[in-house]
C-alpha cells in the first residue's frame, strides 16, 4: 500500500507520506513535527497516534524509541471538577448581524 494512503493521525488526517516529508523538511523533533503536520492534535490529542509517531520518527532517525522526547504537556493552571465545569457562567454566542446573515 503507498503511504500516500496510510493515516498516521485520523483525526487530523495526516498520512505516513506527510509525516515523512515533514521530516526531510528539518522537523526532526516530535514536538515540531505534531505543531507542523497536526499529528496528535486532533480530538484524541494523540491517544491513538502518539506512540506510532514517535516509533516513526525513531525508525527515520535510526535510533531506539526509549530515546523519544515525549511532546510538551500542557495541563490545566489548576484541576477542575466537573461540577466547577459545569457551574462557569459562559456568556451565549452574540447574535450575527443582519448584514452577516445570508
Amino acid at each position: 500500500m503507498s503511504r500516500d494512503k496510510i493515516f498516521l493521525c485520523r483525526c487530523e488526517d495526516v498520512t505516513l507520506h506527510e509525516f515523512h516529508a515533514a521530516y526531510r523538511e528539518g522537523f526532526t523533533e516530535i514536538e515540531s513535527l505534531k505543531r507542523y503536520t497536526g499529528v496528535a492534535t486532533g480530538f484524541c490529542q494523540g491517544k491513538g497516534c502518539l506512540a506510532e509517531a514517535a516509533l516513526e520518527l525513531a525508525q527515520l532517525r535510526g535510533t531506539e524509541p526509549g530515546t523519544m522526547r515525549p511532546t510538551n504537556i500542557r495541563p490545566p493552571a489548576e484541576p477542575l471538577t466537573f461540577a466547577q465545569l459545569a457551574s462557569l457562567d459562559v456568556p451565549a454566542p452574540a447574535a450575527p448581524d443582519a448584514e452577516e446573515a445570508p
